[in-house]
């Protein structure tokens, strides 16, 4: 398999490694075509990103057109010979006027659409990170619009996989009230699988479990923490300024408990103001999921895992955002 190379970190960059699961779930629908948009939600930094940047790649190797694009990154890889829909993504990509990242998201179906009139067969679109860039109160709509690729295309088609990923927990949460799209989750990586990753870092490193028990297999907190020199206090403040920390004297003793076992946040008397507001900040994941691996993109979680604050329900999208949270509390 053709790998990727990705800018890890400042200085480094990395081949993609490990998520087989995942990479085994894109040949699957790369086989017979996505009946709905798959939606691939997940923690913040989890490898969303690097996964479908490895998909294209495998996508093109099937026999796929295949058009991704990055609004937030303003990045985009058309793997398709249309000099058009190479053109305007690229001249979109260099928009300098703010509008660049809209632009991107609707060329990503505007293009598969065109290349269906000019009678390719097998098209693949993959938007990442699109909802932060149209604004939340259009990603149904969005939604809808990549699905008309499927449902009413403007020419035949073998074959159309389509797909969108969202680090938006609320978002989520709202599309999968509709019939629009299949709910994939993404995992931070398994250990095994996270310790490729750790290995490929250059010079000294902590120990490989402090690395696991700081991150829970995050590639994105991996970075940061090699970027700031291991500096744990620094990280974390870092996740401390996401949020507004005023209410913790409210919820003070459900958040003691929720730092130690996340699931006390699934309960019926859980204040819902304050599970709504930790979506909203991406600190944590609510309603995960059974650990059936058809409802994951990639290896699920454990069912349990106190060391890095994961319950069967809810789970802290990183042990740094757990860490964030306790301090933050110590202070109140």
């Amino acid at each position: 398999m053709e790998r990727v190379r990705l800018r890890f970190a400042r200085g480094v960059v990395v081949e993609f490694v490990d998520r087989e699961l995942g990479i085994k779930r894109v040949e699957e629908w790369a086989a017979r075509g996505t009946r709905f948009v798959q939606l691939v939600y997940g923690p913040e930094g989890c490898g969303k990103t690097a996964w479908l940047k490895q998909s294209a790649v495998l996508l093109r190797s099937w026999g796929y057109d295949v058009i991704y694009v990055n609004t937030l990154q303003r990045d985009y890889v058309a793997y398709i010979d249309l000099k058009e829909a190479v053109r305007r993504l690229a001249e979109a990509a260099a928009e300098r006027s703010g509008v660049a990242e809209v632009k991107l998201a609707d060329l990503a179906i505007q293009l598969a659409k065109y290349a269906l009139k000019r009678r390719r067969k097998r098209i693949a679109v993959l938007a990442d990170d699109v909802f932060k860039a149209i604004g939340l109160s259009n990603a149904a709509g969005y939604v809808m619009w990549m699905l008309s690729i499927i449902e009413y295309p403007p020419g035949d088609y073998e074959s159309v996989v389509a797909v969108v990923a969202t680090n938006e927990g609320i978002s989520r949460r709202e599309l999968g009230k509709h019939r629009w799209a299949d709910l994939r989750i993404m995992w931070n990586m398994p250990r095994e699988g996270f310790k490729q990753l750790y290995e490929l870092l250059p010079g000294e490193e902590p120990p490989f479990e402090e690395a696991w028990r700081l991150t829970g297999g995050n590639p994105s907190v991996l970075a940061k923490l090699y970027e700031e020199d291991w500096d744990v206090s620094k990280v974390v403040e870092e996740v401390v300024v996401k949020g507004d920390f005023n209410f913790l004297q409210t919820w003070r003793s459900w958040l003691e408990e929720a730092v130690e076992d996340p699931d006390i946040l699934w309960r019926e008397d859980a204040p819902r103001e304050l599970v709504e507001r930790l979506i909203e900040w991406n600190f944590i994941v609510f309603n995960l999921p059974k650990r059936e691996p058809w409802l994951w993109v990639d290896a699920p979680p454990p069912e349990s895992d106190g060391e890095i604050g994961v319950g069967r329900h809810v789970a802290w999208q990183t042990p740094l955002h757990r860490e964030a949270v306790r301090r933050a509390i110590d202070v109140v």
